[in-house]
C-alpha cells in the first residue's frame, strides 16, 4: 500500500518562510485569472476590478478601511488563540454578541446621550464578546469538548438570536414593520475620521491600537511567553508551572473581547442601528487574515487590508462584469488554501511511504 506522509524538515528556508504570503497571493492571482477565463470573463479586466478599481477614488479607500477594521480586530484576537493552540472558529458569533451587548444602552435608554455613552458601549461590546467566547472555553476545560465544533455551532445560535431581536424585542416600533432597531443617536455613533472624504470611522484606530498592544504582549511579556510556550509545547508549559485551562480561558476571552469590540464598532460606526444581519462573514474571513498575517498582529494589519480589498473588488466585479458575489468567496478560499499550502510545504516535505512494499506485491 502506498501512503503519503508529511515529514517535518529539520531546517526550513527563512527566505521562503518570509515570502510565503506573497507566493500565496501570486498563486491566487494566477488561478483567479484562470477562474475568470473559465467563466467567460476577461481575466485582466476582472483582476483590475478586484484590486485596482477599489483604490481609484478616496471614498472607496474609506470603504476599504471600514471593511478592514473588523477583520483586523477579530484576526488579532484569533492570533492569540491560534498561537496558544486553541482553535476558535466562532469569532462570527462573538462579533454578533458584541454588537448586541454594546447597542443595548442606546436602544433601551435612548435618552442617555453624553460623553460616557460611546465608552460604555465599547466596554459592553467587549464584555458581550468575551462572555460568548467563554462558553466554548468552559466546555473545553470542564467537559473536554472540541472547541472547533462548539465555537462554530454557537455562531448559528448568535445569528438566530440577533434575527429574533431585530424582528421582535428590539424592533423599532416606528419602523413600518421592517426589522431593525431604532437609529442610534449621534452620541452613540463612532465619529468619522474625515467626513468630507468618506465614512471611515475611529474603529480603525481601535484596530491598530489592539494590534500594537497584542504584538507587544506576545513579544515582550511573560503572558506572551506563556502563550507561545503552551502553543508550541503544552508539556513544557506544564513543567514551567503554566495552567493550560487558564490559557484556554485567556485566549478565548481576549479573542472574544476583540471580536465583540469589532461588532459594536460595526454597529455604531458603519451601520448606525442593530439589524438582523450585521456581518457579511467577517468572523470567518478573519481566520484567513490571521494566517495570511502569519499570526503576527502587525502583519495582520496588512493582511486585513488585502482581504478587505477582495470584498470591495467583489462588489466592483459584480457591477462591471456581472459576476456572482460568490466569486469573492472563492478568491478568499483560494488565498487561504495557498497560504496554508505554502506554509506546509516550507515546513514539511512529502514522502511516499510503502513504495517498496507495493513494488514487491506487484512482482509477486
Amino acid at each position: 500500500m502506498i501512503r503519503i506522509e508529511l515529514v517535518k524538515r529539520p531546517q526550513h528556508s527563512a527566505f521562503f518562510s518570509a515570502m510565503s504570503p506573497f507566493i500565496a497571493f501570486g498563486l491566487t492571482l494566477v488561478f483567479g485569472a484562470i477562474l475568470f477565463a473559465a467563466i467567460g470573463k476577461p481575466p485582466l479586466a476582472a483582476l483590475y476590478s478586484y484590486f485596482i478599481e477599489p483604490l481609484s477614488e478616496m471614498w472607496s479607500v474609506h470603504e476599504l478601511i471600514i471593511k478592514a477594521t473588523p477583520l483586523i480586530m477579530i484576526a488579532v484576537g484569533l492570533s492569540v488563540c491560534y498561537r496558544s493552540n486553541n482553535w476558535n472558529i466562532g469569532a462570527e458569533g462573538q462579533f454578533i454578541f458584541g454588537g448586541i451587548a454594546g447597542s443595548l444602552i442606546p436602544i433601551l435608554v435612548p435618552g442617555f446621550q453624553n460623553a460616557a455613552t460611546l465608552p460604555l458601549m465599547m466596554i459592553m461590546g467587549m464584555i458581550g464578546g468575551a462572555a460568548y467566547g467563554a462558553i466554548p472555553a468552559l466546555l473545553k476545560t470542564r467537559f473536554n469538548t472540541n472547541e472547533i465544533l462548539t465555537s462554530l455551532m454557537l455562531v448559528y445560535v448568535a445569528q438566530l438570536f440577533l434575527d429574533w431581536l431585530a424582528r421582535g424585542a428590539l424592533r423599532d416600533p416606528n419602523g413600518a414593520g421592517f426589522p431593525g432597531s431604532i437609529r442610534l443617536s449621534s452620541a452613540a455613533q463612532l465619529p468619522e475620521i474625515a467626513p468630507s472624504q468618506g465614512g471611515a470611522h475611529l474603529g480603525i484606530v481601535f484596530a491598530v491600537i489592539a494590534a500594537v498592544v497584542v504584538w507587544f504582549m506576545l513579544r515582550s511579556t511573560l503572558k506572551g511567553f506563556e502563550v507561545r510556550l503552551i502553543g508550541s509545547s503544552p508539556r513544557a508549559g506544564r513543567f514551567a508551572g503554566f495552567s493550560a485551562p487558564g490559557m484556554v480561558f485567556f485566549a478565548f476571552l481576549v479573542s472574544g473581547a476583540l471580536a465583540g469590540l469589532a461588532g459594536i464598532s460595526e454597529v455604531s460606526g458603519a451601520i448606525g442601528q442593530l439589524r438582523e444581519t450585521i456581518s457579511p462573514g467577517y468572523g470567518f474571513t478573519a481566520i484567513i487574515v490571521a494566517f495570511l498575517g502569519r499570526l503576527n498582529p502587525l502583519g495582520i494589519i496588512a493582511a486585513g487590508l488585502v482581504l478587505a480589498l477582495t470584498y470591495l473588488g467583489g462588489e466592483a466585479a459584480q457591477i462591471s462584469l456581472g459576476v456572482s458575489d460568490k466569486v469573492a468567496r472563492v478568491f478568499q478560499g483560494m488565498l487561504l488554501f495557498f497560504v496554508l499550502g505554502c506554509d506546509t510545504l516550507i515546513h514539511y516535505r512529502i514522502r511516499v511511504a510503502g513504495r517498496a512494499i507495493a513494488s514487491a506485491m506487484e512482482k509477486s
